[in-house]
């Protein structure tokens, strides 16, 4: 599975999506795809004033603050249900 984040430097926002992903892809198996929205002229239209946004199964599913516990239901719906690691004590 591919997520796909559209973010843009010096951005808090996408730096904290950056982050909440990270810590996804330590339980959840998906490859990570950080795009800078500013390299891609339909994304930017469609999106510039929405960073970050996340992209999972080419769906745009989650704008602005990601919310972990939110994010990781998506993933696991997208994954079936695929078993992974506890999640230990991360806290959002």
């Amino acid at each position: 599975m591919i997520v796909r984040l559209y973010s843009k430097p010096n951005c808090c926002l996408c730096d904290q999506a950056r982050e909440v992903l990270e810590r996804l892809r330590e339980r959840l198996p998906f490859d990570l795809v950080e795009e800078d929205i500013r390299a891609d002229p339909a994304a930017f239209a469609a999106w510039r004033y929405d960073i970050p946004v996340v992209i999972i199964d080419d769906r745009d599913t989650f704008k602005h603050r990601l919310v972990e516990s939110e994010v990781e239901a998506c993933l696991r719906r997208a994954t079936n249900g695929t078993p992974v690691a506890d999640s230990g004590a991360h806290g959002e």
